[in-house]
């Protein structure tokens, strides 16, 4: 065993933690198992979550350096450290009041150092909360000392840890003295990097309240001023467009219709001239009778069972390309578009349009 040279409290402290070690990983497991639940229930994407416990080496550095006011092993709050990083600062204020509700938070040695800087300086931002398992939600009968051993919880986001990393890196104390220009530059960094994280909140505040204000005028049927874009057409699909067309034709064969995404029909609908959400639905209205007839000229003697739930979606493609006059290599540029360049998608166009050969307006 290890003699660090110790005076005999500090020994006695350290031998304590080599017994309570257990204890310690046992609350670590307990700890980032409640937080990573209540954050995924929460709907909270996290940036990374992670733990450590004290080696046995910087405990008794910090013994040598300090012991003398730590009465036992508990009074040593940071044995067991957990740091929740999220990508956004109201994620991190969400992650607190969680922990708040999980934990028993010391209030008097937890420190918000987001508060701590005055208007013209800069450092490190994190929120630092000292803890304690409450036995309502996790209690051992083997283990009860479980429920009185501190630890620190750090909650910050992505930046705010880069900027930790790089303080740490090049060895930086905000209150050292250092020439007019590292400062300068060092302030520069800081700032960059905490408007990059008020900047990122604002502009997930602002898409957030873009996203609603589509699902708004989509539900209220106010298409034309629906600009079509993978989340507007997104939010159109949810409301089911194609479904009536799609049940319509598997009922030809009584088939069954397997889930397929129609989000590799967005880039086809935009390059067919398509802008907004009313363009597409008046897509739908003025081939829909056609489509139809084209799936009862593709299936009608077949005894197909599965078809694709984009079946009805690639009819009125088909039908619109071929009323535009795009003929056989319309259609194939149709698949190549959707699948990606192959020679099959020759031979598909080739067969469409032997079945379409039949449809009235092909006629005319």
């Amino acid at each position: 065993m290890t003699d660090y040279g110790l005076d005999l409290h500090c020994t006695m402290l350290l031998e304590d933690y080599r017994e309570q070690l257990p204890k310690y990983r046992l609350l670590q497991q307990v700890v980032m198992k409640r937080i990573g639940e209540l954050a995924k229930r929460a709907g909270i994407q996290l940036n990374a979550m992670e733990s450590r416990i004290k080696g046995e080496e910087s405990l008794a550095g910090k013994l040598d350096r300090k012991g003398s006011k730590y009465h036992s092993l508990n009074d040593i709050t940071d044995i067991f450290g957990a740091r929740i990083i999220t990508f956004y600062n109201e994620d991190v204020d969400r992650i607190a009041s969680m922990a708040e509700t999980l934990f028993d938070v010391d209030w008097a040695n937890s420190i918000d150092k987001r508060k701590m800087h005055q208007f013209d300086s800069f450092g490190y931002n994190s929120l630092h909360y000292i803890c304690k398992l409450p036995k309502q939600l996790y209690y051992d009968e083997q283990n009860p000392e479980l429920n009185e051993i501190p630890f620190e919880l750090q909650m910050r986001t992505a930046l705010q840890h880069v900027w930790s990393a790089i303080q740490h890196d090049i060895g930086y104390k905000s209150d050292i003295e250092m020439p007019i220009e590292y400062h300068r530059n060092l302030s520069r960094l800081a700032g960059m990097l905490e408007l990059a994280d008020n900047e990122f909140s604002r502009i997930r505040t602002e898409i957030s309240d873009y996203r609603r204000r589509i699902e708004s005028l989509v539900k209220d049927g106010k298409l034309e001023e629906v600009l079509l874009d993978g989340d507007t057409f997104r939010t159109y699909v949810d409301l089911q467009p194609f479904d009536k067309l799609n049940k319509q034709i598997a009922a030809i064969t009584q088939a069954e219709l397997h889930p397929s995404s129609p989000m590799p029909y967005l880039p086809l609908l935009r390059a067919l001239g398509m802008s907004t959400l009313r363009d597409v639905e008046r897509m739908i209205n003025e081939n829909y009778e056609d489509a139809y007839q084209l799936a009862l000229f593709q299936l009608g003697s077949t005894d197909i069972d599965i078809l694709s739930s984009n079946i009805g979606l690639q009819n009125l493609c088909i039908v619109h390309i071929l009323k535009k006059d795009g003929g056989k290599q319309g259609i194939r540029w149709m698949f190549d578009t959707i699948n990606g360049t192959t020679e099959h998608s020759n031979d598909m166009a080739q067969m469409i349009m032997e079945q379409a050969a039949k449809l009235s307006f092909m006629n005319k």
